[in-house]
C-alpha cells in the first residue's frame, strides 16, 4: 500500500500520472521505444512538449502575448535569469522577502545592479508575510515568492506596482484561481507541485523581454527558448512529459476551481486540529497560513517519541519540518488525497 505522501518536494503525483509515466519508459506512444531514449525532436515528444504548453496557457488562462517554456536548472536558475533579463543597465529592483527562497533570490540580483528589499519578515522566523510595505516608483521589476515551503506562509493578494511583476510560484502553481495576467514573469520548479525534479516551468509576457540594455549569453535569454520553443537544448524529457500528464490529470479534474475547492477542504481539515487540539501548535501566522504547506509543533516536546510512532505507523512520510524551522510539516500538493489528511487528523487526535 502506498503512503501517504507529504514530502514537500520532489511531491506526491496522481497514481494515474505515476502509472503513465511508468508505462512510457518502457512503451512510449506504442513505438515499442522508451520515452527516455527517442530524440527529442521526434514528432512524438515535440507533440508532447506542445501539449504541455498549452495546457498552461490553459489552466491559467493566459491570453495572446504570453509565451511558457520549459527549462531547466530550478526555481534557483530562475533567480539569477530573472535579473539578467529584466534589470536594466544601472537598474534597480525591488524584492519582498518572505524566506529562503526569496533571501536567495535576492542575493543573486546584487549581481545584476541595485536591489531594494522593501520589507522583510526575517525578524520573526518568516513566520508571517509583511504588509503596508512601499514599493518604489523606479524600480525595473518586484519580486515575490507566493507559497512559503519551509514557513508554512503565502501571500494571499498581491500588490500593484509601476514596474513589473515578477513571481515564484513553485509551489503553488495551479492550485488556486488567480487573475495570472497581473504578472509579467511567473517562474516554478516542476517539483513542487506539477511534475517530477528536472523541469522549471517560466511563463513571461513577451512584450517585456529585450529591454535591459544588456548583452545576455543564449542559454540565459528567456527570447532564445521562446524562439527555439523550449528546444535550445536537449529538453528534461521525463519531467516534461509528466508535467504534461500531471496538467492533463487537473483539466480533466476540472481545472484549477476544481482542486481549489479540494485544497481548502484538505487545509481546513487540519489546520482545524492544530488550533482546536492543546497539543499542537501552528507555526505561521494564522492570515498567512498556506494551502500547501501546513506548519505546526508540539506544545510538550515529550510528545515527540509518541507522535512520530504513531505517524510513521500510520504509513506517513514526509511530515518532519525543515532543518531550519524543526517541528513538523504536512505539504498538501494537488496531488494529496483528503484521505490522506484524514490519516494525520486521526494520528493527531491521540495526541493530548
Amino acid at each position: 500500500m502506498k503512503k501517504h505522501n507529504f514530502s514537500a518536494g520532489p511531491c506526491i503525483l496522481p497514481q494515474e500520472v505515476l502509472k503513465k509515466a511508468s508505462d512510457a519508459i518502457l512503451n512510449f506512444n506504442n513505438d515499442n521505444l522508451s520515452l527516455i531514449e527517442i530524440s527529442h525532436r521526434s514528432k512524438p515528444f515535440v507533440a508532447v512538449m506542445d501539449k504541455a504548453i498549452s495546457l498552461v496557457k490553459e489552466l491559467l488562462n493566459l491570453p495572446e502575448g504570453y509565451s511558457a517554456m520549459f527549462l531547466q536548472g530550478g526555481a534557483s536558475m530562475q533567480f539569477l535569469m530573472t535579473s539578467y533579463n529584466l534589470m536594466k543597465v544601472d537598474g534597480k529592483a525591488a524584492y519582498l522577502d518572505t524566506g529562503a527562497w526569496s533571501s536567495k533570490a535576492l542575493k543573486e540580483a546584487k549581481l545584476f545592479g541595485e536591489v531594494d528589499v522593501v520589507a522583510s519578515s526575517k525578524d520573526k522566523g518568516y513566520n508571517y508575510i509583511p504588509k503596508n510595505y512601499t514599493i518604489p516608483s523606479d524600480t525595473d521589476y518586484l519580486h515575490l515568492t507566493s507559497n512559503n515551503t519551509i514557513y508554512g506562509t503565502q501571500l494571499k493578494d498581491f500588490p500593484k506596482t509601476e514596474g513589473l511583476l515578477v513571481c515564484d510560484m513553485s509551489s503553488d502553481i495551479f492550485s488556486r484561481q488567480i487573475d495570472f495576467t497581473q504578472f509579467d514573469l511567473i517562474y516554478a520548479g516542476a517539483q513542487k507541485n506539477m511534475g517530477p525534479a528536472g523541469a522549471t516551468l517560466v511563463i513571461v509576457k513577451d512584450e517585456i523581454l529585450g529591454k535591459t540594455g544588456r548583452k545576455i549569453p543564449s542559454m540565459l535569454d528567456y527570447q532564445t527558448h521562446i524562439d527555439k520553443e523550449s528546444m535550445f537544448n536537449t529538453p528534461p524529457v521525463f519531467a516534461v512529459f509528466t508535467s504534461m500528464l500531471t496538467l492533463q490529470w487537473l483539466k480533466d479534474l476540472g481545472g484549477i476551481a476544481a482542486i481549489e475547492k479540494i485544497n481548502e477542504e484538505k487545509a481546513a481539515l487540519l489546520y482545524a486540529e492544530i488550533d482546536n487540539n492543546p497539543a499542537f501548535v501552528g507555526f505561521a501566522a494564522k492570515e498567512d497560513r498556506s494551502s500547501m504547506n501546513v506548519t505546526f509543533n508540539l506544545t510538550d516536546q515529550n510528545n515527540q517519541e509518541k507522535f512520530d510512532k504513531l505517524w510513521n505507523e500510520a504509513g506517513i512520510n514526509g511530515l518532519k519540518g525543515h532543518r531550519s524551522v524543526g517541528g513538523y510539516r504536512a505539504s498538501i500538493y494537488n496531488a494529496l488525497p483528503l484521505e490522506s489528511v484524514e490519516v494525520l487528523v486521526n494520528v493527531m487526535k491521540q495526541i493530548k
